[in-house]
């Protein structure tokens, strides 16, 4: 049995979580999530708890109970609170801004980098150079903060491009005569 499986997940007040053979959907304030259940996992609700089992002693139903409540976990947090991650451009002239639902960037590039923002992300952009991405649903948020980090990934030698707020670029020494 997984360890993380075995951890019940609570529900605050305020948040609703229906579950269907093969589905699970958790409503809060702000929005809703919903996600497919795999065959092998079960998901018992009892009072304001949620507890997550396999139904065989396999090792891939008890790797996919865990996953499965780390997940449910992370959708009931997105619905209450949300989740944030920020980006810092770093390099001369490199700029963002939002219009509407697209967020424009000046990477260096000899043209504007244009994004469309999916549906459940906001962005915001306190000063030039750092942009605050906000969603309910962690992996699409993770997944829209790397796309755009893709565009110019911070390199090496000088540090330019884009990269998250805590990360860390180790910084190698140029080439000598």
């Amino acid at each position: 049995m997984s360890r993380i499986a075995n951890d019940p997940v609570t529900i605050p007040s305020g948040v609703e979580v229906q579950i269907d053979t093969n589905k699970i959907l958790v409503k809060g304030s702000k929005t809703s999530l919903s996600m497919s259940i795999h065959n092998g996992i079960e998901i018992k609700k009892e009072d304001n708890i949620l507890s997550f089992s396999s139904k065989s002693s396999s090792k891939s139903d008890d790797a996919m109970a865990g996953t499965t409540r780390a997940l449910v976990s992370n959708m009931v947090f997105g619905v209450t609170q949300g989740f944030e991650k920020k980006l810092q451009l770093v390099g001369v002239g490199y700029r963002a801004q939002l219009q509407n639902k697209k967020l424009s960037l000046s990477l260096g590039f000899s043209h504007p980098v244009d994004f469309s923002l999916p549906e459940g992300v906001t962005a915001e952009v306190p000063s030039q150079t750092d942009i605050t991405l906000k969603s309910a649903d962690k992996q699409l948020l993770g997944l829209v903060a790397a796309k755009i980090r893709a565009f110019r990934p911070p390199e090496p030698y000088k540090g330019k491009g884009v990269r998250y707020a805590d990360e860390h670029v180790r910084r190698k020494e140029a080439k000598k005569k």
